[in-house]
């Protein structure tokens, strides 16, 4: 016993967080909005990475053993 209290606290918790969320500032917004200006962050644009794409199997140890037949088709008669 004594999770009573501890799962009420949790759910006046929850309902606050989803029915009071924070206020937003139309005011503030609308201004910003109006005046047109945009603030990029840094390396936003976009960004090429060059990462060379191996291939998983290009160095594989059981090759050797590979001789061409796939042994999971059964025998032709």
């Amino acid at each position: 016993m004594g999770r009573g209290r501890a799962k009420a606290k949790q759910t006046k918790v929850a309902r606050a967080l989803k029915y009071g969320g924070p206020q937003t500032d139309f005011d503030r917004l609308q201004a910003e909005l109006a005046t047109g200006e945009h603030h990029e962050v840094d390396g936003a644009d976009e960004v090429e990475v060059d990462v060379p794409i191996e291939d998983p199997y290009a160095t594989d140890p059981y090759d050797k053993y590979y001789d061409g037949d796939d042994d999971d088709e059964p025998e032709k008669a």
